[in-house]
């Protein structure tokens, strides 16, 4: 049956999103309806959909001491994914907003376990930008896991989770990052068994790379949070930089800034764009 359905449009550093407001988990959001939604030509189109639902409306097993919101995200082809950074800073934008959180600082439920937020600056207008910074959780890394083909050439890649399965390989001086055909996936040997999102990286400076990626369930996009992360990760650890101090990630939809806590915990600070509400049919 079709119903009518308000959504929100948003963005971090060009990686988009459909977002959906469902405080009470009462809309089916099944993989048909999320490739309809996030269908570039015959829906409202991005990498991904999110749905806004308080944590015991879920429908999911929860800690008793849960934040209230889940972030329930699924990729464009409708499977399910364990976390989202730019969703994060979309999604938490969208809570502030909308008034379902009253401070800047609050947890938020993801599919990887908790993770904080900070509002740093609010739009000063429509469609302006919000800043958010979010804790990503400690990354478990796996130097030299398994290689990766591109370009002809076999590289070495270090798997980094961020809460979702990331291979990170940095291209030789030989191997153009802008002109790779990313419409493929390049190939990994061996094949992770819940596949893998892939970072393709060439240093720029002391503490600065610049990335592209090719992610699980949607392709090649503009930016990826949690790879963003993943990829300074591995870089630090290649670089055997150990002073914790943060790092410059360009993609091809913007800049972020990772870094880490005394504990830790790796952050991803950048933009988050409500670009547009509307209603439509699904």
């Amino acid at each position: 049956m079709t119903a009518r359905i308000d959504f929100t449009k948003g963005h971090g550093t060009e990686n988009d999103f459909v977002l959906l407001d469902d405080p009470d988990g009462r809309r089916d959001l099944d993989a048909a309806a999320v490739r309809a939604l996030a269908d570039r030509r015959a829906g409202i189109g991005g990498d991904g959909v999110i749905r806004a639902v308080r944590s015991r409306a879920a429908g999911i097993e929860i800690l008793t001491d849960a934040p209230e919101w889940f972030m329930d995200y699924r990729n464009a082809d409708g499977s399910i994914a364990e976390m989202c950074g730019n969703g994060v800073r979309v999604f938490a934008a969208h809570l502030r907003r909308a008034g379902h959180v009253d401070t800047d600082r609050f947890a938020i439920l993801t599919r990887a376990g908790v993770r904080t937020v900070e509002i740093l600056g609010g739009a000063t207008s429509p469609g302006a930008a919000w800043t958010v910074r979010v804790g990503m959780g400690v990354p478990a890394v796996a130097p030299a896991a398994r290689s990766v083909e591109v370009a002809g050439q076999r590289l070495e890649g270090t798997d980094v989770d961020m809460g979702n399965p990331h291979t990170v390989a940095f291209l030789p001086e030989d191997v153009v990052l802008e002109e790779l055909d990313l419409a493929h996936r390049p190939a990994l040997d061996p094949e992770p068994a819940a596949g893998a999102n892939i970072e393709l990286v060439r240093v720029l400076g002391p503490r600065h790379v610049r990335m592209r990626v090719h992610e699980r369930g949607v392709g090649e996009t503009r930016s990826c949070g949690t790879g963003v992360a993943a990829v300074a990760v591995a870089a630090a650890l290649r670089a055997g930089d150990t002073s914790g101090e943060p790092w410059t990630v360009d993609v091809p939809g913007g800049r972020l800034q990772v870094g880490w806590t005394g504990t830790g915990e790796v952050t991803l600070a950048g933009p988050a764009v409500l670009v547009a509400d509307g209603t439509t049919l699904v």
